[in-house]
């Protein structure tokens, strides 16, 4: 019978056995598939995690969490792997489609409830969320009921959405500069967002692989650039309580590079403007 390798892989500190472990760990956890050679990834994100816990590394840390059920170090594991790049007003022409088209009839036909609901499905640090709600209050809807749910695996990173602070470059990445003055104000070296925005989104922990029916319905879902993490098994059941939480003739919103092509999704493709929105 031939043995195992465990030697690390040349230039890391991880071995094969251990990398597999990660692989599987973290498809298990949280859903995402570590596709191609992501050693120097894993070393560079879990590294600190195991100094942080005076571990010999990597694998030290692996044979940790092999030992332990339902440590603490999970949710640490999970949300260092995880990938949370997003900016203001990301993908431009989704939100110009939403307030030159899709708001403005939904808007009309919704006057008698005067109430529209929104999630920020894979929200990250909060500028998806905070762009629509600053777009909505430019609407100057008044008395409508305006609902923004933002969710994200990762707690870490969603009390920075709570707290609404940014650094300069965050803020001059995508941000208008008209909005920044508008609905942002000075804290020390970064910016703070006002509390009319803030109010607006209400933020909680969610794993994207969780039944979603209950939480809508939705009449507009974003759900950008998160789908490209995951196997075709978990983007057909992502997709399906998507589209389950959607209100009907509502719209889901993905990333430029993501589709429903072959994933049997059930929603309509619809080009408008710029942008290819997916309707239920």
């Amino acid at each position: 019978m031939m043995a195992t390798l465990t030697t690390p892989a040349p230039g890391t500190g991880i071995s094969p056995a251990d990398y597999q472990f990660l692989r599987d760990y973290l498809y298990r956890e949280s859903g995402i598939v570590l596709d191609g050679d992501k050693h120097y990834l894993i070393e560079a994100r879990l590294s600190p995690i195991a100094r942080k816990q005076g571990l010999p590394g990597v694998g030290g840390l692996c044979a940790l969490l092999r030992s332990l059920q339902g440590t603490p170090l999970r949710q640490q594991v999970v949300e260092a792997m995880t990938t949370n790049e997003t900016l203001f007003f990301r993908e431009l022409n989704h939100y110009d489609a939403l307030r030159i088209h899709v708001l403005p009839k939904m808007i009309q036909e919704r006057q008698a409830t005067r109430k529209l609901r929104f999630w920020s499905a894979a929200a990250s640090s909060g500028q998806e969320a905070y762009s629509l709600a600053m777009m909505l209050l430019e609407l100057r809807l008044g008395d409508w009921n305006l609902e923004i749910l933002g969710t994200d695996i990762n707690e870490s990173i969603l009390d920075r959405a709570r707290q609404g602070k940014y650094m300069q470059i965050e803020v001059n990445r995508g941000l208008p500069v008209n909005y920044l003055l508008k609905y942002f104000q000075r804290a020390g070296l970064e910016w703070q967002i006002r509390d009319e925005v803030r109010r607006m989104v209400q933020w909680q922990q969610f794993d994207l692989r969780n039944a979603m029916r209950s939480r809508g319905p939705f009449d507009i879902i974003f759900c950008r650039n998160v789908l490209i993490y995951f196997d075709t098994a978990t983007k057909r059941k992502i997709l399906s309580e998507l589209q389950s939480a959607l209100d009907r003739g509502g719209y889901l919103l993905l990333g430029g590079a993501e589709t429903t092509l072959s994933l049997d999704a059930g929603l309509k493709r619809v080009e408008i403007g710029q942008a290819v929105l997916y309707q239920a």
